[in-house]
């Protein structure tokens, strides 16, 4: 029990009050001692009289059909567990070799969030963090630096009802909610920091960035279910009800934005300009390095200093951060898998026990078949087959 409370990711609610309780444990013991001392004693307190000996004979044929039963539920029911456990096993296997639709080798991520009471307007939270990015551009095996609101494949805390998207020249959808779709403020790296390709049109410029248009960029799956077969490059999209209409200038591939296990959602991404309004007070900053992370990781750290000695920065890996998702599905695995160890273990036990006893019931007959030429095959074949199988 230590130690999967150990290994538990967080998260797991009243993990933390799992204890061993000892009056369950008493209970086990003695029900466990009285079974054992019940049935081992019942067959000698039986007399042997001649008539009990006779129908004891009779029903030798019902006695080993009730044992085969049991043997065979036994192995049954633990079968269950180990299929189980194999399936769950498969699912996760599969879970961490899924494609995410962007690179997180040689990705490395700083989450920084800007105190209310320094930066207090929205001017300061943007010069900060082109500051930072310009910095950080200049580390050495730092091939892009881009920056978001959230990074996938964790679920964004940014959605927006799909039926709420209108498109220039069409009725706004109807008929149910159609579900959410996901969006995220970006800056022009960010799809480079990610590998993230660009199947139509072209990703977001320096120069779009310093214009006042609105720009958007959108996934596979959102422009399928906006245009159809249409072209949406150069669509006119109006995201939210009453707000600025966009320019779709291109259509990114399908990331993984629910989780690991989620089903993918719609997508768009918004540009980060360079002007006030865009700017809130966290970021996660991606940089694509050539490098080892681990090693960028200190040079990240000073650079943020240099701006704002006092600011915490959070600095990891994508690929940790992809890992930790699938702690907790880990997790139920590793606990899934050590119960079904302990059914296969008990059922091996208990099928030994049975072999064990039949074989030493029918020591007599045993050794007069191996006189009359049988093999240790024939004997294994007798004992297991006949009277365990």
């Amino acid at each position: 029990m230590r130690t999967f409370v150990a290994i538990a990711p967080a998260g797991i609610p009243f993990l933390e009050h799992a204890h061993l309780d000892l009056r369950i444990v008493l209970f086990s013991v003695i029900v466990s001692l009285a079974c054992g001392g019940l049935f081992g004693a019942l067959p000698a307190l039986q007399r042997p009289r001649a008539a009990a000996l006779v129908a004891r004979s009779a029903n030798a044929g019902a006695h080993a059909f009730t044992r085969r039963c049991l043997v065979v539920g036994q192995i049954a029911v633990s079968m269950v567990l180990l299929a189980g456990a194999a399936l769950l096993m498969r699912s996760f296997s599969s879970l961490e070799r899924q494609n995410m639709g962007m690179e997180t080798r040689g990705v490395l991520t700083a989450y920084i969030a800007l105190p209310h009471y320094r930066y207090t307007t929205t001017q300061q939270r943007m010069e900060f963090f082109l500051a930072a990015e310009t910095a950080l551009r200049r580390l050495p095996g730092v091939s892009a630096v881009g920056m978001s609101n959230w990074l996938p494949p964790a679920e964004t805390h940014e959605s927006q009802i799909f039926n709420n998207i209108s498109v220039a020249g069409k009725p706004r959808p109807t008929g149910g909610t159609g579900g959410m779709v996901t969006w995220r403020w970006v800056t022009p790296d960010y799809f480079k920091a990610l590998n993230i390709p660009i199947v139509r049109g072209q990703g977001f410029t320096e120069e779009e960035r310093r214009s006042n248009e609105h720009y958007l960029v959108v996934s596979s799956l959102l422009a399928t279910r906006l245009f159809g077969d249409e072209s949406p490059i150069g669509q006119h999209v109006q995201p939210v009800p009453n707000g600025p209409w966009y320019t779709v200038i291109g259509v990114a591939a399908n990331v993984k934005n629910g989780g690991l296990s989620g089903a993918d959602e719609p997508e768009f991404y918004r540009l980060r300009r360079s002007i006030a309004e865009d700017w809130t007070p966290w970021n996660v900053m991606v940089l694509k390095t050539s490098l080892a992370p681990a090693a960028v990781a200190p040079w990240v750290r000073a650079q943020i200093a240099q701006i704002d000695p006092t600011l915490p920065v959070e600095i990891e890996t994508l690929t940790d951060s992809v890992s930790k998702l699938a702690d907790r599905p880990r997790f139920e695995t590793a606990l899934l898998g050590f119960f079904a160890f302990c059914g296969l273990l008990m059922a091996v036990i208990g099928l030994y026990g049975v072999i064990s006893f039949v074989a030493a019931q029918r020591t007599q007959e045993i050794g007069v078949r191996m006189a009359l030429g049988a093999t240790r095959v024939d004997i294994l074949r007798l004992i297991a087959g006949r009277d365990c199988g």
